[in-house]
Protein backbone atom coordinates (compact mmCIF):
# COMPACT_ATOMS: atom_id res chain seq x y z
CA UNK A 1 0.00 0.00 0.00
CA UNK A 2 1.52 3.65 -0.89
CA UNK A 3 1.65 6.63 1.33
CA UNK A 4 -1.38 7.84 0.05
CA UNK A 5 -3.75 4.76 0.70
CA UNK A 6 -1.75 4.14 4.24
CA UNK A 7 -3.28 8.04 5.19
CA UNK A 8 -6.85 7.04 3.88
CA UNK A 9 -6.79 3.87 5.83
CA UNK A 10 -5.41 6.52 9.23
CA UNK A 11 -8.40 9.05 8.34
CA UNK A 12 -11.09 6.28 7.89
CA UNK A 13 -10.52 4.39 11.18
CA UNK A 14 -9.64 7.77 13.26
CA UNK A 15 -12.76 8.86 11.76
CA UNK A 16 -14.41 5.67 12.92
CA UNK A 17 -13.25 6.03 16.17
CA UNK A 18 -14.19 9.83 16.51
CA UNK A 19 -17.96 8.57 15.01
CA UNK A 20 -18.33 5.87 17.64
CA UNK A 21 -17.29 8.09 20.16
CA UNK A 22 -19.92 10.66 19.68
CA UNK A 23 -22.43 8.26 19.35
CA UNK A 24 -21.81 7.17 22.90
CA UNK A 25 -21.62 10.81 24.41
CA UNK A 26 -24.97 11.52 22.00
CA UNK A 27 -26.36 8.22 23.81
CA UNK A 28 -25.09 8.93 27.14
CA UNK A 29 -26.92 12.66 26.87
CA UNK A 30 -30.13 11.33 25.20
CA UNK A 31 -30.25 8.67 28.15
CA UNK A 32 -29.68 11.48 31.18
CA UNK A 33 -32.20 13.99 28.93
CA UNK A 34 -34.93 11.42 28.47
CA UNK A 35 -36.03 8.49 31.27
CA UNK A 36 -37.78 6.07 29.31
CA UNK A 37 -41.49 7.18 30.04
CA UNK A 38 -40.67 9.13 27.90
CA UNK A 39 -40.71 12.68 30.34
CA UNK A 40 -37.79 15.28 30.61
CA UNK A 41 -35.77 14.89 34.16
CA UNK A 42 -35.62 18.05 36.15
CA UNK A 43 -32.16 19.84 35.85
CA UNK A 44 -31.37 18.30 39.62
CA UNK A 45 -31.68 15.02 38.11
CA UNK A 46 -29.97 15.48 35.13
CA UNK A 47 -27.34 16.94 37.34
CA UNK A 48 -27.06 13.56 39.51
CA UNK A 49 -27.40 11.05 36.71
CA UNK A 50 -24.16 13.03 35.06
CA UNK A 51 -22.09 11.47 37.84
CA UNK A 52 -24.32 8.25 38.82
CA UNK A 53 -25.20 6.82 35.28
CA UNK A 54 -28.72 5.02 35.12
CA UNK A 55 -28.43 1.57 35.00
CA UNK A 56 -30.83 1.61 31.96
CA UNK A 57 -27.62 3.00 30.22
CA UNK A 58 -25.50 0.26 31.54
CA UNK A 59 -27.53 -2.53 30.48
CA UNK A 60 -26.76 -2.36 26.69
CA UNK A 61 -23.63 -3.94 27.84
CA UNK A 62 -23.99 -5.90 30.74
CA UNK A 63 -27.69 -6.80 30.31
CA UNK A 64 -27.14 -10.38 32.00
CA UNK A 65 -26.10 -8.01 35.55
CA UNK A 66 -29.00 -5.52 34.97
CA UNK A 67 -31.80 -8.76 34.66
CA UNK A 68 -30.60 -9.48 38.04
CA UNK A 69 -30.06 -6.64 39.68
CA UNK A 70 -33.76 -5.87 38.47
CA UNK A 71 -34.91 -8.81 39.44
CA UNK A 72 -36.04 -10.35 35.61
CA UNK A 73 -33.75 -12.58 35.06
CA UNK A 74 -35.73 -15.38 37.31
CA UNK A 75 -38.95 -14.55 37.29
CA UNK A 76 -40.83 -16.34 39.86
CA UNK A 77 -43.75 -15.05 42.15
CA UNK A 78 -41.19 -14.45 44.65
CA UNK A 79 -38.87 -11.42 42.96
CA UNK A 80 -42.32 -10.65 41.06
CA UNK A 81 -44.09 -9.48 44.21
CA UNK A 82 -42.58 -6.20 45.89
CA UNK A 83 -42.36 -6.07 50.03
CA UNK A 84 -41.66 -10.04 51.17
CA UNK A 85 -42.04 -10.12 54.45
CA UNK A 86 -38.81 -12.65 54.13
CA UNK A 87 -37.24 -9.71 54.11
CA UNK A 88 -35.68 -10.49 50.30
CA UNK A 89 -36.51 -7.20 48.72
CA UNK A 90 -33.95 -6.53 45.70
CA UNK A 91 -31.47 -3.30 45.50
CA UNK A 92 -32.92 -2.85 41.76
CA UNK A 93 -36.21 -1.75 43.20
CA UNK A 94 -35.27 -0.42 46.88
CA UNK A 95 -37.22 2.81 45.10
CA UNK A 96 -39.88 1.03 44.05
CA UNK A 97 -40.85 -0.59 47.09
CA UNK A 98 -44.09 0.17 48.94
CA UNK A 99 -42.34 -1.23 52.24
CA UNK A 100 -39.51 1.53 51.70
CA UNK A 101 -42.14 4.22 50.58
CA UNK A 102 -44.50 3.67 53.88
CA UNK A 103 -41.37 3.40 56.41
CA UNK A 104 -39.59 6.64 55.15
CA UNK A 105 -43.10 7.99 55.31
CA UNK A 106 -44.45 7.25 58.93
CA UNK A 107 -40.78 8.17 59.77
CA UNK A 108 -41.25 10.95 58.23
CA UNK A 109 -43.80 11.88 60.23
CA UNK A 110 -42.02 12.37 63.59
CA UNK A 111 -39.77 15.71 61.42
CA UNK A 112 -36.35 14.43 60.84
CA UNK A 113 -33.53 16.94 60.65
CA UNK A 114 -32.39 17.24 56.66
CA UNK A 115 -29.12 15.18 58.51
CA UNK A 116 -30.99 12.88 59.31
CA UNK A 117 -32.65 12.10 56.72
CA UNK A 118 -29.31 12.62 54.34
CA UNK A 119 -27.71 9.74 56.79
CA UNK A 120 -31.43 7.62 56.33
CA UNK A 121 -30.92 7.79 52.09
CA UNK A 122 -27.07 7.38 52.24
CA UNK A 123 -27.66 3.39 52.17
CA UNK A 124 -30.84 3.60 50.10
CA UNK A 125 -29.27 5.99 47.70
CA UNK A 126 -25.53 6.89 47.65
CA UNK A 127 -25.97 9.90 45.62
CA UNK A 128 -27.36 11.91 48.48
CA UNK A 129 -23.19 12.04 49.75
CA UNK A 130 -22.46 13.85 46.70
CA UNK A 131 -25.33 16.06 46.30
CA UNK A 132 -26.98 16.16 49.81
CA UNK A 133 -28.54 19.51 48.54
CA UNK A 134 -31.28 17.40 46.68
CA UNK A 135 -31.94 15.10 49.67
CA UNK A 136 -35.05 16.68 50.18
CA UNK A 137 -36.38 16.19 46.63
CA UNK A 138 -35.20 12.83 46.62
CA UNK A 139 -37.18 12.24 49.54
CA UNK A 140 -39.98 13.42 47.93
CA UNK A 141 -40.17 11.42 45.14
CA UNK A 142 -40.40 8.36 46.92
CA UNK A 143 -42.99 9.20 49.19
CA UNK A 144 -44.97 10.09 45.97
CA UNK A 145 -44.60 5.97 44.75
CA UNK A 146 -43.09 7.39 41.44
CA UNK A 147 -39.83 7.75 41.78
CA UNK A 148 -37.58 8.40 38.69
CA UNK A 149 -34.04 8.81 40.43
CA UNK A 150 -32.50 5.34 40.74
CA UNK A 151 -31.63 4.30 44.26
CA UNK A 152 -29.06 1.70 44.32
CA UNK A 153 -27.84 1.38 40.80
CA UNK A 154 -24.82 0.03 39.35
CA UNK A 155 -22.94 3.34 39.64
CA UNK A 156 -23.89 3.38 43.43
CA UNK A 157 -21.39 0.89 44.19
CA UNK A 158 -18.98 0.95 41.03
CA UNK A 159 -18.57 5.04 42.34
CA UNK A 160 -17.09 3.04 45.77
CA UNK A 161 -13.27 3.37 45.78
CA UNK A 162 -12.73 2.95 49.55
CA UNK A 163 -13.86 2.81 53.02
CA UNK A 164 -13.13 3.96 56.15
CA UNK A 165 -10.53 2.13 57.92
CA UNK A 166 -11.68 3.21 61.73
CA UNK A 167 -14.72 2.34 63.22
CA UNK A 168 -16.92 5.34 62.55
CA UNK A 169 -20.51 6.13 62.28
CA UNK A 170 -22.06 4.29 59.06
CA UNK A 171 -22.30 4.37 56.25
CA UNK A 172 -18.67 4.29 56.37
CA UNK A 173 -17.89 4.38 51.95
CA UNK A 174 -16.02 6.75 49.97
CA UNK A 175 -17.69 7.65 46.63
CA UNK A 176 -15.45 9.52 44.22
CA UNK A 177 -17.32 11.08 41.47
CA UNK A 178 -16.21 10.57 37.83
CA UNK A 179 -15.94 8.61 35.06
CA UNK A 180 -13.88 6.18 36.56
CA UNK A 181 -15.72 2.66 37.52
CA UNK A 182 -14.37 0.24 40.01
CA UNK A 183 -14.80 -3.64 40.09
CA UNK A 184 -12.83 -6.74 41.10
CA UNK A 185 -11.47 -7.58 37.83
CA UNK A 186 -7.38 -7.53 37.18
CA UNK A 187 -7.63 -6.96 33.66
CA UNK A 188 -10.91 -4.73 32.71
CA UNK A 189 -11.63 -4.50 29.19
CA UNK A 190 -10.66 -1.18 27.13
CA UNK A 191 -14.06 0.57 25.80
CA UNK A 192 -15.47 3.25 24.72
CA UNK A 193 -17.60 3.89 27.28
CA UNK A 194 -15.89 4.46 30.60
CA UNK A 195 -12.88 3.39 32.13
CA UNK A 196 -12.55 0.68 34.77
CA UNK A 197 -9.81 -0.15 36.90
CA UNK A 198 -9.41 -2.86 39.64
CA UNK A 199 -10.04 -2.36 43.41
CA UNK A 200 -9.02 -4.97 46.23
CA UNK A 201 -12.16 -3.86 48.11
CA UNK A 202 -15.08 -5.81 45.49
CA UNK A 203 -13.69 -8.67 47.16
CA UNK A 204 -14.49 -7.79 50.68
CA UNK A 205 -16.72 -8.05 53.35
CA UNK A 206 -15.93 -4.16 54.22
CA UNK A 207 -17.59 -3.39 51.20
CA UNK A 208 -21.22 -5.17 51.46
CA UNK A 209 -20.54 -3.62 55.89
CA UNK A 210 -20.38 -0.49 54.90
CA UNK A 211 -24.20 -0.14 54.63
CA UNK A 212 -24.60 -3.46 56.34
CA UNK A 213 -23.07 -2.54 59.41
CA UNK A 214 -24.74 -4.85 61.65
CA UNK A 215 -23.56 -7.76 59.97
CA UNK A 216 -20.48 -8.15 61.45
CA UNK A 217 -18.37 -7.17 64.77
CA UNK A 218 -15.78 -5.07 62.97
CA UNK A 219 -16.77 -3.03 59.59
CA UNK A 220 -13.32 -2.21 58.74
CA UNK A 221 -11.88 -6.19 58.28
CA UNK A 222 -12.11 -7.76 54.91
CA UNK A 223 -12.43 -10.91 56.00
CA UNK A 224 -14.85 -12.51 58.32
CA UNK A 225 -13.63 -13.77 61.79
CA UNK A 226 -14.10 -17.08 62.60
CA UNK A 227 -13.34 -20.85 61.44
CA UNK A 228 -16.67 -21.75 60.36
CA UNK A 229 -16.33 -18.69 57.32
CA UNK A 230 -12.06 -18.66 57.50
CA UNK A 231 -11.80 -17.39 53.83
CA UNK A 232 -15.88 -16.72 53.10
CA UNK A 233 -16.87 -12.91 52.28
CA UNK A 234 -20.30 -11.76 52.11
CA UNK A 235 -20.46 -12.00 48.25
CA UNK A 236 -19.32 -15.42 48.08
CA UNK A 237 -22.98 -16.31 49.39
CA UNK A 238 -25.05 -13.21 48.15
CA UNK A 239 -23.49 -13.04 44.75
CA UNK A 240 -24.12 -16.53 43.93
CA UNK A 241 -20.79 -18.07 42.11
CA UNK A 242 -21.18 -18.32 38.29
CA UNK A 243 -18.72 -17.86 35.12
CA UNK A 244 -19.69 -16.11 31.76
CA UNK A 245 -18.72 -12.80 31.05
CA UNK A 246 -19.48 -9.83 32.97
CA UNK A 247 -20.46 -7.83 29.52
CA UNK A 248 -22.72 -10.60 28.41
CA UNK A 249 -21.08 -9.73 24.90
CA UNK A 250 -17.78 -11.97 24.72
CA UNK A 251 -19.23 -15.25 23.72
CA UNK A 252 -16.89 -18.08 25.05
CA UNK A 253 -14.96 -15.85 27.13
CA UNK A 254 -15.74 -17.08 30.40
CA UNK A 255 -14.72 -16.23 34.39
CA UNK A 256 -15.68 -16.71 37.99
CA UNK A 257 -18.37 -13.92 38.30
CA UNK A 258 -20.88 -13.33 40.89
CA UNK A 259 -24.47 -12.69 39.94
CA UNK A 260 -26.18 -9.23 40.68
CA UNK A 261 -29.72 -9.83 42.64
CA UNK A 262 -28.15 -10.01 46.25
CA UNK A 263 -30.44 -12.18 47.50
CA UNK A 264 -31.03 -12.92 51.27
CA UNK A 265 -31.51 -16.75 53.42
CA UNK A 266 -34.39 -17.11 51.59
CA UNK A 267 -32.09 -19.46 50.14
CA UNK A 268 -33.16 -22.63 52.81
CA UNK A 269 -30.15 -24.73 50.89
CA UNK A 270 -27.53 -22.31 52.44
CA UNK A 271 -28.74 -23.50 56.23
CA UNK A 272 -29.78 -26.73 55.19
CA UNK A 273 -26.58 -27.74 53.60
CA UNK A 274 -24.49 -26.65 56.29
CA UNK A 275 -25.02 -28.06 60.02
CA UNK A 276 -22.53 -26.17 61.58
CA UNK A 277 -23.79 -22.83 59.61
CA UNK A 278 -26.93 -23.45 61.51
CA UNK A 279 -26.45 -23.90 64.54
CA UNK A 280 -23.82 -20.95 64.65
CA UNK A 281 -26.19 -18.96 63.05
CA UNK A 282 -29.47 -19.27 65.08
CA UNK A 283 -29.87 -17.57 68.39
CA UNK A 284 -30.45 -20.32 71.43
CA UNK A 285 -32.17 -19.81 74.88
CA UNK A 286 -30.99 -20.37 78.07
CA UNK A 287 -33.27 -19.67 81.35
CA UNK A 288 -32.34 -19.63 85.24
CA UNK A 289 -35.36 -18.82 87.02
CA UNK A 290 -36.37 -19.72 90.78
CA UNK A 291 -39.68 -19.33 92.74
CA UNK A 292 -39.71 -16.34 94.91
CA UNK A 293 -42.49 -15.81 97.49
CA UNK A 294 -45.66 -15.41 95.04
CA UNK A 295 -43.75 -14.95 91.64
CA UNK A 296 -40.92 -15.99 90.03
CA UNK A 297 -37.55 -14.25 89.01
CA UNK A 298 -34.30 -14.84 87.21
CA UNK A 299 -32.62 -14.12 84.28
CA UNK A 300 -32.68 -14.96 80.30
CA UNK A 301 -29.89 -15.06 78.54
CA UNK A 302 -29.79 -15.20 74.28
CA UNK A 303 -26.80 -16.47 72.93
CA UNK A 304 -25.71 -15.84 69.54
CA UNK A 305 -22.61 -18.10 68.16
CA UNK A 306 -19.60 -16.65 66.86
CA UNK A 307 -20.49 -16.48 63.12
CA UNK A 308 -20.79 -12.48 62.49
CA UNK A 309 -23.83 -12.37 61.06
CA UNK A 310 -27.24 -11.07 62.93
CA UNK A 311 -30.49 -12.69 61.57
CA UNK A 312 -32.81 -11.36 60.09
CA UNK A 313 -32.64 -9.65 57.26
CA UNK A 314 -30.29 -6.95 55.79
CA UNK A 315 -31.62 -3.87 57.75
CA UNK A 316 -29.66 -3.04 60.65
CA UNK A 317 -32.09 -0.05 62.13
CA UNK A 318 -35.37 -0.70 61.61
CA UNK A 319 -35.58 -4.69 63.24
CA UNK A 320 -37.46 -5.12 66.39
CA UNK A 321 -36.77 -8.24 68.53
CA UNK A 322 -39.45 -9.57 70.90
CA UNK A 323 -39.10 -11.97 74.60
CA UNK A 324 -42.23 -13.26 75.45
CA UNK A 325 -41.44 -14.97 79.20
CA UNK A 326 -44.50 -17.14 80.43
CA UNK A 327 -45.01 -18.83 83.53
CA UNK A 328 -47.82 -21.73 83.67
CA UNK A 329 -48.71 -23.96 86.43
CA UNK A 330 -48.97 -27.79 85.95
CA UNK A 331 -52.17 -28.09 83.93
CA UNK A 332 -50.75 -25.53 81.28
CA UNK A 333 -52.68 -22.40 83.07
CA UNK A 334 -50.70 -19.01 82.37
CA UNK A 335 -49.71 -17.66 85.61
CA UNK A 336 -48.34 -14.58 84.00
CA UNK A 337 -46.93 -13.22 80.95
CA UNK A 338 -44.93 -10.71 80.11
CA UNK A 339 -42.89 -9.46 76.27
CA UNK A 340 -39.84 -7.33 76.45
CA UNK A 341 -39.42 -5.46 73.42
CA UNK A 342 -36.18 -4.79 71.52
CA UNK A 343 -35.94 -2.04 69.07
CA UNK A 344 -35.95 1.80 68.09
CA UNK A 345 -39.27 3.29 67.88
CA UNK A 346 -39.36 5.45 65.04
CA UNK A 347 -38.96 9.01 66.51
CA UNK A 348 -35.68 7.78 67.88
CA UNK A 349 -34.50 5.99 64.57
CA UNK A 350 -30.97 8.30 63.53
CA UNK A 351 -31.14 10.31 66.23
CA UNK A 352 -27.85 9.44 67.78
CA UNK A 353 -25.90 6.22 67.56
CA UNK A 354 -27.45 3.24 66.14
CA UNK A 355 -27.38 0.76 68.84
CA UNK A 356 -26.14 -3.03 68.20
CA UNK A 357 -29.10 -5.04 67.31
CA UNK A 358 -30.85 -7.45 70.20
CA UNK A 359 -29.55 -10.25 68.26
CA UNK A 360 -26.00 -10.40 67.19
CA UNK A 361 -22.88 -12.71 66.12
CA UNK A 362 -21.03 -13.15 69.18
CA UNK A 363 -22.92 -11.92 71.91
CA UNK A 364 -25.23 -12.95 75.04
CA UNK A 365 -27.37 -10.82 75.72
CA UNK A 366 -28.99 -11.21 79.54
CA UNK A 367 -32.30 -10.17 80.09
CA UNK A 368 -33.62 -10.04 83.92
CA UNK A 369 -37.13 -10.69 84.49
CA UNK A 370 -39.72 -10.86 87.37
CA UNK A 371 -43.27 -11.58 87.36
CA UNK A 372 -46.00 -11.73 90.52
CA UNK A 373 -48.29 -14.64 89.97
CA UNK A 374 -51.74 -14.87 90.24
CA UNK A 375 -53.19 -15.57 93.38
CA UNK A 376 -52.56 -19.14 94.60
CA UNK A 377 -51.17 -20.09 91.41
CA UNK A 378 -47.92 -22.69 91.31
CA UNK A 379 -45.61 -22.59 89.01
CA UNK A 380 -45.08 -25.07 87.08
CA UNK A 381 -43.24 -24.57 83.66
CA UNK A 382 -41.42 -21.10 82.26
CA UNK A 383 -41.58 -20.60 78.65
CA UNK A 384 -39.68 -17.94 76.89
CA UNK A 385 -39.82 -16.79 72.77
CA UNK A 386 -37.78 -14.71 70.98
CA UNK A 387 -39.47 -13.25 67.71
CA UNK A 388 -38.40 -10.02 65.74
CA UNK A 389 -40.28 -8.31 63.08
CA UNK A 390 -39.08 -6.13 60.33
CA UNK A 391 -40.56 -2.92 61.22
CA UNK A 392 -41.15 -0.92 64.55
CA UNK A 393 -45.06 -0.52 65.19
CA UNK A 394 -45.83 2.91 64.41
CA UNK A 395 -48.71 4.46 67.42
CA UNK A 396 -52.06 5.34 66.09
CA UNK A 397 -51.48 9.22 66.02
CA UNK A 398 -48.13 8.42 63.75
CA UNK A 399 -49.66 6.17 61.69
CA UNK A 400 -52.52 8.70 61.32
CA UNK A 401 -50.91 11.09 59.96
CA UNK A 402 -48.74 9.36 57.52
CA UNK A 403 -52.28 7.57 55.85
CA UNK A 404 -53.45 11.47 55.90
CA UNK A 405 -50.30 12.30 53.44
CA UNK A 406 -51.79 9.63 51.19
CA UNK A 407 -53.96 10.63 48.23
CA UNK A 408 -56.07 7.63 47.58
CA UNK A 409 -57.94 4.66 49.30
CA UNK A 410 -55.46 2.49 47.28
CA UNK A 411 -52.56 3.77 48.41
CA UNK A 412 -53.49 3.82 52.23
CA UNK A 413 -55.06 0.16 51.58
CA UNK A 414 -51.27 -0.31 50.73
CA UNK A 415 -49.51 1.29 53.58
CA UNK A 416 -52.28 -0.24 55.65
CA UNK A 417 -50.81 -4.06 54.49
CA UNK A 418 -47.51 -3.01 54.80
CA UNK A 419 -47.42 -2.06 58.11
CA UNK A 420 -49.62 -4.96 59.00
CA UNK A 421 -47.69 -7.51 57.67
CA UNK A 422 -44.16 -6.04 58.35
CA UNK A 423 -44.76 -5.53 62.30
CA UNK A 424 -46.24 -9.28 62.86
CA UNK A 425 -44.02 -10.92 65.16
CA UNK A 426 -41.88 -14.14 63.64
CA UNK A 427 -40.02 -16.87 66.00
CA UNK A 428 -36.73 -17.20 66.31
CA UNK A 429 -36.20 -19.94 68.71
CA UNK A 430 -37.85 -21.33 71.77
CA UNK A 431 -37.70 -22.57 75.52
CA UNK A 432 -39.18 -24.45 78.03
CA UNK A 433 -38.17 -25.46 81.40
CA UNK A 434 -39.33 -26.87 84.50
CA UNK A 435 -39.68 -24.71 87.74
Amino acid sequence: MNDKGRSIQKLAMGGVLLFMALLNITFHERAIAQKTDGEVPADWMAEIEKIFIRSEDCKQCHDRHYEEWKGMREQTPDLKSFGRVDAALLHGTSFESPVFRTVLGVWMQTNPTMQERQRCLSCHAPAVTVFPQHVEKISAQVLSGKPQIEGIGCAACHLINAVETTPLPPPTYKVQPGEMLYGPYADPEENLVHPATQLPLFRGANFCTSCHFDKVKDVTQKDLPGEILQGTICQDCHMEPSTGSSTSKRGAMTRAIGRHWFRGVVIPGTLLKNRNLQAEWMPRIEIDATKSGAGVEGTVLVKVGSLPHSFPDGDPVLKQFLLAITVKDAQGNVLSEETKRFGLPYDKILRGPIPDPFVKGGNTRRVPFSQALKDGGAPATIEVVLSYALIPEPDAELKAKYLATLSTEQERATAKKVIEEYIQPRMLTYRAKSL
